[in-house]
């Protein structure tokens, strides 16, 4: 996809990318798009983000290892977090559940398809195919403000990619294999993972990378107080 030449551009045509094509990522980008991403802002300057960025044999040994216990199902997943609440209600679960039923729509699978939509599922953890992955991570001393951070350190390296004419999607879904993951990757034991980032170039043709995502209204989320 093309590049993005301005803030704007950038925001509004990045998108969660689920299927990427193979055509390979420059190392000297992606290395200028973290190095500009360097000037997220953070509290107090902690810069609380680490990653690993990885392709070729690294990332096939993960997804390989991944494969490995996928048939095992929940009996494998071992997050150091709760990904959503376990309350999650209202508007907030809505918009999870609407978004995932416009997916499957896009994709033609039913809900009584239950295989697949597990073989979608089963697509996270092939990165959707993209050639590079990055994996997320922070010392478990960090608490939400620092979490807040990593967040907006992630959005700048997303809307960088967006101006590089690359794409990504953010994954917390990774985070249920942590384990696989820091059997690949030397994560050190007193960082937590948080999530991989996969990164490439969208297939421009794909429904997934295609159907909209709806936003809630501006007058939903933010109110405006003492203004004429």
């Amino acid at each position: 996809m093309a590049a993005s030449p301005s803030v704007t551009e950038a925001v509004t045509s990045r998108r969660s990318v689920r299927r990427f094509l193979p055509d390979p990522v420059d190392p000297a980008v992606l290395r200028q798009v973290l190095e500009v991403a360097q000037r997220a802002p953070s509290g107090g300057n902690v810069q609380p983000w680490n990653a690993h960025v990885i392709t070729g044999e690294p990332l096939a040994a993960l997804l390989t290892a991944v494969a490995d216990v996928l048939p095992q199902g929940r009996a494998a997943h071992a997050p150091e977090y709760a990904i959503y609440p376990a309350d999650l209600a209202g508007a907030y679960a809505d918009r999870r559940f609407g978004v995932g039923e416009a997916m499957y729509a896009a994709l033609g699978i039913p809900r009584e398809d239950k295989m697949g939509r597990l073989m979608q599922f089963a697509a996270n953890f092939r990165a959707f195919d993209a050639p590079v992955l990055m994996l997320v991570h922070t010392p478990r001393l960090m608490g939400p403000p620092q979490w807040s951070d990593i967040g907006m350190w992630l959005q700048t390296v997303m809307l960088l990619l967006r101006e590089a004419g690359l794409d990504s999607c953010a994954q917390e879904a990774w985070a249920i294999y942590q384990a696989q993951i820091r059997e690949i990757v030397p994560i050190p034991d007193d960082h937590i993972f948080f999530c991989g980032l996969a990164i490439g170039h969208r297939d421009p043709d794909a429904p997934i990378n295609t159907f909209a995502v709806e936003r809630a209204p501006l007058d939903e989320a933010v109110t405006f107080l003492g203004f004429a």
